[in-house]
């Protein structure tokens, strides 16, 4: 049974009720033994990306198309899919498990985390502002997958660039040398193959992201140069 297809019996499971929706499908995931990191990873993803969405309080088409983005779902899956969706944008309130899932996933992987991280963010901004309410909800987020401030700041930056810190994008500070700057930049593009975020277990078309952040490191690093004429 394929990821999709074991989401489509989870959501079977739930039936027309949405009360104690949280409990139960992370109770039916856990249960799961085999494939149980791909599809707690997926399921968590999906509640993750729909709370996302209603953390500013409105659930735009931009958002839900954003999610679409990040994971390609077989046609004949994307009633289950939407349904997961659905039921978990009814309220913001529970996404705490989902993120504690999805850190246990990965405990000692700060870079996957840090993917999807950048997944929500993308969701964010699909409407064109990351709202207040969406940067406390990821603050949150980032707080339980164990990420420090900075870690936290390097992807708020890298996603509201407009009147950003280039230094905050590549993680380094401005008291950095020129050479160190241009040794982490290169450091930076190279972890952001899409080979890289495949080989640390994130699904092939999650890798999306990837461009998005390269594209943000390259502004970055041309804000620098120009600033300090390298």
């Amino acid at each position: 049974m394929n990821v999709w297809s074991s989401i489509g019996s989870i959501v079977g499971a739930i039936g027309t009720g949405g009360a104690q929706f949280v409990d139960r499908l992370v109770q039916l995931v856990l249960a799961r033994p085999e494939g149980t990191s791909t599809v707690g990873f997926t399921v968590a993803m999906i509640a993750l990306s729909a709370k996302m969405a209603k953390a500013d309080g409105v659930v735009t088409t931009d958002e839900i198309l954003a999610f679409r983005e990040l994971f390609e779902v077989p046609p004949n899956e994307e009633r289950n899919v939407a349904r997961l969706f659905n039921l978990a944008q009814e309220d913001v309130a529970g996404f705490e498990v989902y993120a504690k899932k999805l850190a246990d996933l990965f405990p000692y992987d700060h870079k996957t985390l840090l993917d999807i991280l950048d997944g929500l963010f993308h969701i964010a901004k699909a409407d064109g502002v990351v709202h207040e309410s969406e940067v406390a909800y990821l603050s949150k987020v980032a707080e339980l997958f164990g990420l420090t401030d900075r870690e936290f700041s390097k992807v708020l930056a890298r996603h509201v660039r407009e009147n950003g810190n280039p230094y905050e994008v590549l993680g380094l500070g401005p008291e950095a040398s020129d050479q160190e700057l241009k040794s982490h930049y290169r450091k930076e593009v190279q972890e952001t193959h899409p080979d890289r975020l495949i080989a640390r277990g994130v699904p092939e078309e999650f890798v999306r992201i990837a461009n998005d952040r390269l594209a943000a490191l390259n502004d970055a690093w041309t804000k620098i140069c120009a600033e300090r004429g390298i």
